[in-house]
């Protein structure tokens, strides 16, 4: 490969794509433009907002394009018209074509944040909480037309420590997929790069979660419970039911205990480890928690504000 940096087209939407697109301008990589979603109506005045990217991007000085697909004649113009030399993709949120994949001569890389090809999909970091996992990582990939599947270019894996929530990991493996990508850019320049094929035989999937799947099942185990909203803390976000109001739940505590006595949802009793609801096997604790019209508070505010009554149970939409 030639000494002069390759001409990158940056493709990102979201916060996890920031650092990458930060990462690349700070070393110097020269970003040719980014290509980020529309701007999108939010909240209660349908307010339309600009992705992080675009807003990275712009305030780097970069030439930004938001096409509505990618894959429509008018812009598939304009990326010929660019000819990148590679494109970088992180958390896009379009299927890329044919066209735009085999078009550059360094080709499309993807930042995906697991250890491919375990989780496989649009929500990697959430099911790797979910699955109770010990490790994760990121996976620097040699896009082609399947979702995730392509040759493996850079890999680095890292511990998911006790407790970590989404929020935590996303940041986490937003700067070290930034990282992994620069390494991985650097050795493709130099041409040192060996591609690996994904085993399909290993793959697992990691669907999008919506937000309906939050809601908690406490005649699941303890622990599992305690991953599950790990893996949803804060988005999509996990939830049960007090008192017929949503209870958003952002932080749990197992505890095996061994057989419970009460129903699985009923709450035990209240203490310093929190709020302690009977699960299928053992006890789950509930650390950080959100009532429906009220902010979210550390268990011991909310606990000094709730009524213990023995008996009540969780997860009744019409109240218990």
């Amino acid at each position: 490969m030639t000494s002069q940096k390759p001409r990158i087209l940056f493709m990102g939407t979201p916060e996890f794509a920031v650092p990458s697109l930060e990462l690349l301008i700070e070393k110097a990589w020269p970003v040719i433009g980014v290509v980020t979603q529309p701007d999108r109506p939010r909240g209660r005045g349908q307010r339309l907002v600009a992705s992080p990217v675009k807003e990275a991007a712009e305030r780097l000085g970069l030439a930004v394009y938001q096409p509505e697909k990618v894959r429509a004649p008018e812009f598939l113009e304009v990326f010929r018209g660019l000819a990148p030399d590679m494109v970088v993709l992180v958390a896009f949120g379009q299927i890329l074509p044919k066209d735009i994949i085999d078009g550059p001569p360094l080709g499309c890389i993807n930042v995906h944040p697991s250890l491919l090809p375990k989780y496989r999909g649009a929500a990697p970091m959430n099911w790797a909480l979910i699955r109770g996992e010990t490790k994760t990582g990121v996976t620097i990939m040699r896009m082609d037309e399947g979702v995730d599947t392509g040759d493996i270019l850079f890999q680095e894996e890292t511990p998911i420590a006790p407790g970590e929530t989404y929020d935590r990991l996303h940041d986490r493996l937003a700067v070290l997929g930034a990282q992994c990508l620069v390494r991985a850019i650097e050795a493709l320049a130099a041409g040192t790069l060996r591609p690996v094929p994904q085993d399909p035989l290993q793959a697992t999937l990691a669907p999008r979660l919506k937000k309906d799947d939050g809601l908690i099942r406490w005649e699941a185990p303890a622990r599992d419970i305690a991953h599950f909203v790990a893996g949803l803390s804060s988005v999509p976000g996990a939830f049960t039911y007090l008192d017929g109001k949503v209870l958003k739940v952002f932080a749990a505590e197992a505890e095996d205990a061994g057989p419970v006595c009460e129903a699985p949802g009923t709450i035990v009793g209240t203490g310093p480890k929190g709020l302690q609801v009977a699960a299928g096997g053992g006890t789950v604790y509930l650390k950080d928690v959100q009532l429906e019209s009220r902010k979210r508070m550390p268990i011991a505010e909310f606990l000094r504000g709730f009524r213990f009554v023995p008996g009540k149970r969780l997860g009744s939409q019409g109240g218990s």
